[in-house]
């Protein structure tokens, strides 16, 4: 590699899977210059990157600042970003207040794209996280010991056709589904909200995971690991039905031992319709 290729540029949001990625980049050789939003996560990403700065949400000026100084080109983008937290205490700085302004609506898609417009105007080009990660995206099948039962398999089926759905519309990725009723779907809150909203309306619900259908692959990736095998126990769901090939499943062995002891099904779907 290049030396301006080996070096990546990491936007870290919050969660495991920047520090997964960044532990991944390093075993590839990467030198990585991780920019992130939080104390706790800047001392973790402080093992595997060569510098590590932390900013606020918002300052869109200092991070191209950061990146240009370094000599950065290539940027990837992971993490879970609370934009209802954003939106309380963000400090947006002018370029950041331009950009806000100028989108048509607010949706993370709409928000994403025009910052990676702009990244590019800056001379940025922003990759993909599965460039680098490939090995983490679901498999087709059934992944766990415990099956599908039929009428599980009809609710995927279901709940698949109304993720997509919303997803055209922006909304969100994640719903969940029971006898082929729409018991929650995600907004703003998330998947791990969703989840255990749904188990507060029915036990044994199928929870179906998404990339919309516009997807921009280099943003806001579906991504479950461990953590989410454990909001599904606490919810009593049974199934987890992820999209197929385009879904990252970080911690995939410990997740399936986990799902496996509570009789939990998790499967890689593929609509061919889709």
């Amino acid at each position: 590699m290049k030396e301006t290729e080996s070096l990546i540029g990491l936007v870290a949001g919050e969660g495991e899977f920047p520090i997964i990625l960044a532990e991944n980049l390093k075993k590839k050789n990467y030198q990585i210059v991780s920019v992130c939003f939080s104390k706790d996560q800047m001392e973790k990403l402080k093992n595997y990157s060569t510098e590590v700065y932390q900013i606020y949400i918002g300052q869109l000026e200092k991070l191209i600042k950061i990146f240009k100084e370094k000599k950065v080109k290539n940027l990837v983008f992971l993490g879970k970003i609370d934009k209802s937290y954003a939106l309380k205490i963000g400090i947006p700085d002018f370029k950041a207040i331009a950009l806000w302004r100028k989108v048509k609506n607010k949706e993370d898609d709409t928000l994403l794209r025009a910052l990676i417009e702009e990244l590019n105007n800056e001379g940025f080009t922003v990759k993909a996280p599965s460039e680098f990660l490939q090995e983490f995206l679901t498999p087709q099948g059934i992944l766990t010991m415990r099956k599908p039962s039929t009428e599980e398999w009809e609710d995927i089926k279901y709940g698949f056709k109304i993720a997509k759905a919303l997803g055209k519309l922006d909304i969100g990725q994640c719903v969940v589904v029971k006898d082929k009723m729409t018991i929650a779907v995600e907004a703003m809150e998330g998947t791990d909200a969703t989840i255990l909203r749904a188990g507060t309306l029915r036990k044994n619900a199928v929870v179906i995971k998404v990339v919309k259908p516009f997807q921009d692959m280099r943003i806001d990736l579906p991504v479950v690991g461990e953590g989410t095998v454990e909001v599904l126990i606490k919810a009593k769901a049974k199934v987890l039905a992820l999209e197929a090939y385009k879904t990252f499943f970080l911690q995939r062995e410990r997740a399936i031992k986990l799902a496996d002891k509570y009789g939990i099904s998790i499967v890689g779907y593929k609509d061919e319709e889709n």
